[in-house]
């Protein structure tokens, strides 16, 4: 999937000489956390958001820097402290420079680039002008879209088994001894584990199988210095079930 099958088309906006009472009136109307500001010709230079509003004085949350720490930083960061905290127009509080994506950028792409540049929304470009906006709202909404997906038609017992092997086969943390039983979409793993999390990484990679409807766990785990084995969660409790059935 690529950013133009995901973004957000209708967008809010707001200019740099909006008051900042109205801006944050319209994010609460329109719920939203972010809005692209751009000029009258339609440019973006920037981006308001939440995080904008956190250090305010009308609420008493302008930074206190101890005088060491000013003098370091020069005048020149409390002016712009000042601006932010109490300017009164949108263009004195907002992030400049916003980092811009095309419309065929990657999922892949638009997650590395949101946590490198550790932002939540990312401006849609066309030939410099603003199309869409890209939101983590945007990609939880892609995710929850999978669950409409037509269902596999080759998602029977046979192809899920295969599939499920497939996709742990190669993979440094697959269980040693694989074993994989699946009867009417409800899958059983078999095999030995070294290392914890290998067990939550095969029963995330059978339930991504198109066609599982359940995952259950058998894989014992073994500590390769002293030989000492546990058994699966679920088999202890069939144990202890038994045991007092018994």
């Amino acid at each position: 999937m690529r950013a133009h099958q995901i973004m957000t088309r209708h967008l809010i906006t707001v200019g740099t000489e909006t008051s900042i009472i109205e801006a944050a009136k319209l994010m609460m109307d329109h719920h939203v956390s972010g809005m692209p500001v751009v000029e009258l010709s339609g440019r973006l230079v920037g981006i308001l958001s939440e995080s904008d509003f956190l250090r305010r004085s009308e609420i008493g949350t302008q930074r206190r820097r101890g005088r060491w720490l000013q003098f370091l930083l020069g005048s020149g960061h409390a002016a712009a402290d000042f601006v932010h905290e109490r300017g009164r127009k949108v263009g004195e509080m907002m992030s400049c420079d916003p980092v811009t994506v095309t419309e065929e950028m990657s999922l892949p792409d638009l997650v590395d680039l949101m946590e490198k540049m550790s932002v939540k929304r990312l401006p849609v470009m066309r030939e410099g002008r603003l199309v869409g906006l890209v939101t983590r709202a945007d990609l939880l909404r892609a995710v929850a879209s999978i669950a409409h997906q037509i269902p596999d038609p080759t998602a029977d017992d046979k192809h899920v088994h295969d599939r499920i092997v497939r996709a742990l086969d190669g993979a440094n943390w697959c269980p040693l001894g694989l074993q994989v039983a699946v009867r009417n979409g409800v899958v059983h793993m078999r095999g030995i584990i070294v290392d914890e999390r290998a067990r939550q990484a095969a029963i995330v990679a059978a339930e991504n199988v198109a066609g599982v409807k359940e995952v259950h766990d058998h894989l014992c785990y073994v500590d390769t210095y002293s030989g000492f084995y546990i058994q699966s969660a679920e088999d202890e409790r069939a144990a202890k079930a038994k045991e007092t059935a018994g």
